[in-house]
């Protein structure tokens, strides 16, 4: 063999042993890499677990500081907030209530965990009497520009509640520009955005409208969700957010769009989300509980791809179970 090529070149000897493997490895998974959502209601004294989603709990403020302390025990430092109203409206405005859910979620996170970085999805779904994600107009189309004051003020209110980044998830066009202004008019420029930038309408979505209670009431998403089909759109939507002012981006769902999230990483350069979703979840979870996979070993493998695949961080519902497993538990 000559020096300085490598034909016949066989990394098998490096896989020898774990050290051994660890020497070569490309992709590094760990607790820091996650972000938790959690979901948290109205009322007192309740962890319901969520039926589609064993393991994922629904709870009332009084129970929000144990799962908190699971996190932080457990090296997770992120978590995503989800808000689930004691009553609901047309346009949705315990949203932007000073004292709604999430706002109090956050006021108590920031002031009994300050070690916890606080996230906060924003959209319309989950405070609208008919689930859609924003004002719909006398033929119950959703109403984009009109839908745009709502998600502003309700972003300000979780900035003014103490949230550290704000997540738009709600897909109406030109809605990242517009909270921007909103956060920097209002004196939050340094709380950044996270936007769903590549969002899809996608079938992998049923189990967290179980969780957050926000089926459609009529119809569906795909009018302001995106085609499966479309990859170069994806890598559109998440110029544009960068364009408007976002600061991370995301692919959502993670795994059937890995090849849209490697595309958004390298042709962005932009640091880039993954959101591991409840689909994916509780088809792992399903299958587990009936004994057909290695709950651990698939997890671990499907995190990996993912991080592989380019993302910086990974929303996942799997992120307690994988933490104590990357720690040897």
């Amino acid at each position: 063999m000559e020096y300085g090529k490598f034909p016949q070149y066989r990394p098998r000897r490096m896989r020898n042993g774990e050290l051994a493997r660890n020497m070569i490895r490309e992709t590094e998974v760990s607790a820091n890499d996650f972000i938790y959502p959690l979901f948290v209601k109205a009322g007192e004294g309740k962890r319901d677990e969520v039926p589609s989603m064993p393991g994922v709990f629904q709870v009332t403020l009084d129970m929000l500081m144990p799962e908190i302390r699971e996190l932080l025990d457990l090296g997770i430092h992120y978590v995503l907030l989800f808000g689930l109203p004691a009553e609901r409206d047309e346009v949705g405005s315990s949203a932007w209530h000073d004292h709604g859910v999430v706002q109090e979620a956050c006021r108590i996170i920031r002031a009994e965990a300050p070690e916890m970085f606080v996230i906060t999805d924003v959209c319309m779904c989950e405070y609208t009497s008919h689930g859609h994600c924003g004002k719909l107009d006398d033929e119950g189309y959703v109403m984009n520009d009109a839908t745009l004051d709502l998600l502003a003020a309700e972003a300000v209110s979780h900035a003014k509640a103490g949230a550290q980044m704000v997540a738009p998830s709600d897909m109406m066009d030109g809605r990242v520009g517009y909270i921007r202004k909103a956060l920097d008019d209002a004196g939050f420029e340094n709380v950044p955005i996270m936007s769903y930038s590549t969002k899809y309408a996608s079938g992998f979505y049923g189990p967290f409208r179980d969780a957050a209670d926000s089926a459609p009431a009529f119809g569906d998403r795909r009018a302001y969700q995106m085609d499966p089909a479309n990859a170069d759109e994806g890598v559109r939507e998440a110029m544009y957010d960068i364009a408007e002012g976002a600061d991370m981006v995301m692919v959502k769902p993670a795994l059937p769009y890995l090849d849209v999230l490697s595309r958004v990483k390298r042709e962005t350069g932009f640091p880039t989300v993954a959101y591991n979703v409840s689909g994916e979840y509780s088809m792992v979870k399903a299958a587990a509980q009936n004994g057909w996979i290695d709950e651990k070993r698939v997890v671990l493998e499907l995190l990996t791809s993912i991080k592989r695949a380019g993302a910086d961080m990974i929303i996942t519902y799997h992120a307690k179970d994988a933490a104590k497993w990357l720690a040897g538990e």
